[in-house]
């Protein structure tokens, strides 16, 4: 068992059709139209980068964690309109995280909760290294400490 890790972002594909909708439809879906007023404030989970100024996103709730245990959850995610499935590579960290406060969320196989932390987004690496020596923990979900929004998950890299 390695302590290796890759991050995951959502796939693009799964939000295809919602820059297409209108402001009554998307409000039927739950999920809002917006123009980037700050940057950073508009974090993209499929592209996992910061949204620029005057950028369109969407803002709607997603099942991030989709397991059959008590620790089953959902939230508020961003998606960008020009948005393209980011790739992060082997212990890899995308630059969007780096600036931010983050709260990592281990979880074991069962997605039961094994252990969790905040730590800032520079020691990022570090940290799921250290929690990924845990062989318990299958995948680390990495969100944002302050609004406690999902950003994306690390799972072990088996080599």
């Amino acid at each position: 068992m390695t302590n290796n890790f890759k991050i995951k972002a959502l796939q693009a594909n799964e939000f295809a059709g919602l820059f297409g909708l209108d402001d009554t439809a998307l409000e039927k879906k739950g999920a809002k139209k917006m123009t980037v007023n700050a940057n950073p404030g508009f974090p993209c989970r499929v592209s996992l980068e910061d949204a620029a100024m005057g950028e369109e996103v969407i803002l709607l709730h997603y099942q991030h964690h989709k397991t059959n245990s008590p620790y089953r959850a959902g939230g508020p995610v961003f998606i960008r309109k020009i948005a393209a499935t980011a790739t992060p590579g082997i212990n890899e960290i995308p630059a969007m995280l780096h600036h931010r406060l983050l709260s990592l969320r281990g979880y074991d196989i069962n997605g039961i909760m094994q252990y969790a932390m905040v730590t800032e987004g520079q020691n990022l690496r570090e940290q799921l290294h250290r929690i990924f020596e845990n062989t318990a923990i299958s995948y680390i979900h990495i969100h944002n400490a302050k609004a406690g929004c999902y950003n994306c998950v690390a799972e072990r890299v088996n080599e």
